[in-house]
């Protein structure tokens, strides 16, 4: 008779057992050559494009032989004619200015001076450069009056220099987090620093390959907050649930406990990070650049987590052996197996399962009542970060002042069959729909095409914004330049890409979550042979997304808890963090949601009672998944601390939604609506039947 062929997940790792120098150098050459290709691999990052008629026009835009030019505005308050009649004289003279113009405020209290910056390529900046000097000569002269500059490169800049900062802020401020949860966990210098350089590594490998991708796929810079954020998180709770196992095996011997971690937690890892992977796949539905990059930056740092967990992680601990509990801390990381708080909350819930199923559901569903009126809406760069930054309080100023004047639509104009746009026609068409428009309008030509920059009013991407954007498109444009044959028009700019990308991320969005769920039922129905078990943990996922979405409504539309957290709501939230978030918790989740069932199936084998193995499997799982919930939770508040409102609503949906998934939701509410499916948890099995080792997947 043959010997029985050993899991995959077993194989690799007894491999990496025998051999564990070229298991562990393998990995180090892995992350070199990633970083290698990053840093010298030449290549030019790709472009976005926005979807929707903004991208129309940014499309015809990038297809002109010259770029759009730049403006600036430097707000006058109070007004003061000596003033700005400075202020143009002094930016004429510096040589890097042109299209000088001035507009005094409706309540006359305050002017407005506007300036195209002259030059092109590196000629822009260094413009630039002079007429801030400019502007700064001139307030020094009048320091009564105050004389603010904030326009397209000047808040743009602003923007860039912030999400830096912020990015260092959060790998800064990530490490320490981990490393002191991980010291409470393991008690163990030694066992704490592995799962952090593992998780270091494939995130530094991330980075590296995610450098050559951008060559055909947009990597933002909110890509890699986000993804140095997740391959922290998963590949630190990978190390996690696998060390966790060794240790509860050590009885066995160092090498025969690595090899039951690997046939136990090691599928877990692998089934968890395939969901993870697959699941965040379905953000390709939205069709948009910059998810895109998002999608493969998490793909490939769950993806490598995962090679290392069952790669050089079991040949790491083979050779440190008993040295892993080096570094001992006194009175921390205590070996236990079974976490007697949350056995003993199993056990009160098991017993009247109705009533706390209830409770806990009614709890989950009030959270999520403020979700029903929530308003999709990207900040503004003045609404996303805090006054305290000089260019943004200039902005919100303008803004308030002039209002639509820091993000004005951008109507292209150009001629379909090719060649020179402007004419004598098209010109006085162009007059004819500034003159229906309650701010003045600039024309700028852009090679062959034409640009009418056109105040929104409002704040640019509020609903008052969106309402006058729709009737330039639906009605302004196609009774005046549309009337001319051989003439195409589309709006781009900030509010148009904004109102554009919500508007394709709520059209796609119903393909995004069926996808989801379809896929979310396929994979828990084959690991776990139960129709019963994908239902309710779909059920229970889907009340887990619907609370995050309501606090966050609550916490940043509505401002509650704003002063706490340190921003301003605007009326919104973020457009595509819904679906994002969406996706990556019933991804992220998952995680947990295997474990606990794995475990609580490996102690209904031996044919024990539904409600003891209930017990016995959450004791033995849910103290692993709040060390590790504690973990996510404590990167992902990282962003709390960040400067931009979305890193802040990315960060509390994402925190609270994990907390609130590994104590409520996977402590509670699964074993009260499990212990209410009894038998039915896995119908038409016997007890030899689950006594029998799964031929596919043995999940611990």
């Amino acid at each position: 008779m043959l010997p029985a062929k050993r899991p995959v997940v077993e194989a690799v790792t007894n491999w990496s057992l025998r051999h564990r120098a070229a298991a562990i150098l393998g990995w180090l050459a892995l992350v070199a050559l990633a970083w290698a290709l990053g840093t010298f691999v030449p290549g030019t990052d790709a472009r976005s494009s926005p979807p929707g008629d903004a991208g129309t026009g940014q499309a015809v835009l990038d297809h002109q032989a010259t770029r759009e030019p730049f403006f600036e505005n430097v707000l006058v308050q109070p007004r003061s004619p000596a003033v700005t009649a400075d202020l143009v004289t002094t930016l004429t003279t510096s040589g890097a200015v042109a299209d000088t113009r001035s507009e005094v405020s409706a309540d006359g209290r305050s002017e407005l001076v506007t300036f195209r910056i002259t030059g092109s390529g590196t000629e822009i900046r260094a413009g630039l450069a002079k007429a801030t000097a400019a502007v700064d000569t001139v307030a020094a002269r009048h320091p009564d009056v105050r004389v603010a500059q904030a326009g397209d490169l000047t808040v743009s800049g602003a923007v860039d220099k912030s999400i830096k900062e912020d990015i260092g802020r959060s790998e800064a401020r990530s490490l320490p987090i981990t490393v002191l949860i991980l010291l409470v966990v393991f008690g163990s210098l030694v066992a704490a620093a592995v799962p952090v350089l593992l998780a270091g590594t494939a995130v530094l490998a991330t980075f590296g390959f995610l450098s050559v991708v951008d060559n055909w796929i947009p990597v933002n810079s909110a890509t890699s907050a986000i993804t140095l954020l997740i391959g922290m998180a998963v590949g630190v709770d990978y190390s996690l649930f696998f060390l966790r196992r060794v240790r509860e095996e050590r009885a066995h011997g160092v090498e025969e406990s690595i090899r039951i971690a690997a046939r136990t937690s090691g599928h877990v890892i692998v089934v968890s990070g395939l969901t993870v992977v697959l699941c965040v796949t379905g953000l390709l539905f939205t069709g948009l650049d910059n998810l895109r990059g998002l999608t493969v930056g998490t793909v490939l740092v769950v993806g490598l987590a995962v090679l290392a967990a069952v790669t050089v992680l079991p040949a790491t601990l083979s050779l440190l052996g008993s040295r892993v509990d080096r570094g001992r801390i006194p009175w921390l990381g205590r070996r236990r197996t079974r976490s007697a708080f949350w056995a003993g909350v199993a056990t009160v819930v098991t017993r009247r399962p109705a009533v706390w199923s209830g409770l806990a559901t009614a709890l989950l569903v009030l959270l999520a009542l403020p979700a029903l009126g929530m308003r999709l809406q990207d900040p503004a760069p003045a609404e996303s970060l805090p006054r305290s930054i000089p260019v943004i309080d200039a902005a919100v100023r303008i803004q308030e002042a002039f209002p639509g004047v820091t993000m004005p639509a951008h109507v292209v104009l150009w001629n379909t069959r090719g060649g020179p746009v402007d004419t004598p026609a098209l010109r006085r068409a162009i007059g004819e729909l500034t003159a229906e428009l309650p701010r003045p309008s600039v024309v700028v030509p852009v090679d062959q095409a034409l640009v009418v920059r056109i105040p929104l009013g409002g704040t640019g991407n509020d609903e008052a914004a969106s309402r006058t954007l729709t009737t330039l498109r639906e009605t302004l444009l196609p009774q005046t330049v549309g009337r001319i044959d051989g003439v195409g028009y589309a709006v781009a700019g900030r509010t148009a890409e904004a109102h554009d990308f919500t508007a394709q991320v709520l059209a796609r969005a119903p393909y995004t979550f069926g996808f989801i769920l379809l896929l979310a039922f396929a994979l828990l129905l084959v690991v776990f042979r139960s129709v019963v078990v994908p239902v309710v943990s779909i059920l229970l996922n889907a009340l887990s997304a619907g609370a995050a979405y309501g606090v966050l409504t609550l916490v940043f539309q509505g401002g509650f808890l704003a002063p706490l957290l340190g921003f301003t709501p605007y009326g919104g939230v973020l457009g595509w963090l819904p679906v994002f978030l969406f996706v990556l918790l019933f991804g992220l989740s998952t995680d947990y949601h295997v474990f606990i069932l794995s475990r609580i199936r490996e102690r209904r084998r031996p044919g024990g009672p539904v409600r003891q193995a209930i017990v016995e499997g959450t004791a033995s799982s849910s103290g692993v998944v709040t060390s590790a919930a504690l973990i996510m939770t404590g990167v992902f508040s990282v962003f709390l601390s960040l400067a931009a409102i979305e890193y802040k609503m990315l960060g509390l949906g994402m925190a609270f939604a994990i907390l609130l998934d590994a104590t409520i939701v996977r402590g509670v509410l699964l074993p009260a609506a499990l212990a209410l499916c009894g038998d039915r948890l896995w119908p038409g099995q016997s007890v030899e039947t689950l006594k029998a080792p799964s031929r596919t997947l043995r999940l611990s």
